[in-house]
């Protein structure tokens, strides 16, 4: 992966696992490499590993930066075993379905199912497994008649005093970000408690181009969302920085090098463009001097960064 494609990436903190990680995933779905390392050093959580990396096309970045969070169900990623990806041959559904037990059988070594893998009322195949480093993967065999989706989509679950609040999300993140549309809605009938009528049962929607996913629950679930897997927005100039910040921060105790909380809980990263490449093709002393940069910074300062990448 040269370089990065999507305008937001979701981004995942490590401990110290983000390359092997990043190994494993590439190992495991289909379409799938391992990008950019790239080691920046002195930082609060010492030297740390940036690493990009695709998953079924999809671009991720992630960073080992010590045990500070730790990955739950809030934020999964739904894995569309589409037929159309394996051909339009007879076979091509039962090619799904074995890469689809394929890709569980991986994910469970060392991993955790939290929805056994099985026939459910939505699809004939699925199962939502926690891998061995807590990432959670929901894998589907998707209705055929319906419209066609990536395969792989960020999916965000809104528990506890969320809950109820996934449709007003979706239509804020629809008012914040551009080429953005809403998709399937499905809601809560009666009479599943502990799930209130009305709310989301399902819906997705898309922003800047890429497919999101949520839903609503009402159980007790004891976890929300956290920094541990969170959204960066690569910008290509100062003000479009400055207007995602000022329409999505709403935490600004959590506010820190490009990094805000929106009214949610969910965990953004407003980023440059320009600094992922001078990440990924400066000298380890221009690197030095970013990162020193932007440790000092909340929002970040697009020419400052420039400057220091410089040795201005």
């Amino acid at each position: 992966m040269a370089e990065i494609r999507q305008k937001i990436v979701p981004h995942l903190w490590y401990d110290r696992q983000a390359r092997e990680a990043a190994g494993f995933y590439a190992s495991v779905f289909p379409n799938s490499a391992v990008g950019n390392i790239t080691r920046i050093h002195d930082t609060p959580s010492g030297d740390c590993d940036v690493v990009s990396f695709e998953v079924w096309k999809q671009d991720f970045m992630a960073i080992s930066a010590g045990p500070l969070f730790s990955f739950n169900p809030s934020i999964s990623f739904l894995v569309n075993f589409d037929p159309l990806f394996f051909g339009d041959s007879p076979s091509a559904k039962e090619k799904a379905r074995e890469k689809l037990a394929q890709v569980w059988a991986r994910l469970s070594e060392g991993g955790m199912a939290l929805m056994p893998l099985g026939e459910y009322p939505f699809s004939e195949r699925y199962g939502w497994i926690q891998d061995k480093y807590g990432v959670s993967w929901q894998l589907i065999l998707p209705d055929p008649e319906g419209e066609p989706r990536p395969p792989i989509v960020p999916f965000l679950l809104f528990v506890g005093e969320n809950c109820g609040r996934a449709e007003e999300a979706i239509d804020f993140y629809l008012s914040v970000f551009g080429d953005s549309r809403q998709g399937k809605l499905v809601r809560h009938g009666a009479g599943q408690a502990p799930d209130r009528e009305g709310t989301v049962m399902f819906a997705d929607f898309m922003l800047e181009n890429g497919w999101f996913a949520a839903m609503d629950s009402a159980h007790d679930h004891g976890f929300n969302f956290n920094e541990a897997l969170s959204f960066v927005i690569y910008c290509d100039d100062q003000r479009e920085i400055d207007g995602y910040w000022e329409k999505l921060s709403a935490v600004p105790e959590a506010e820190q090098c490009g990094w805000l909380k929106d009214k949610y809980g969910v965990s953004w990263q407003v980023v440059p463009a320009d600094m992922d490449e001078m990440m990924r093709n400066g000298s380890r002393e221009q690197v030095a001097r970013l990162t020193r940069a932007f440790l000092a910074m909340k929002k970040f300062d697009l020419a400052a960064l420039r400057k220091a990448y410089a040795g201005r």
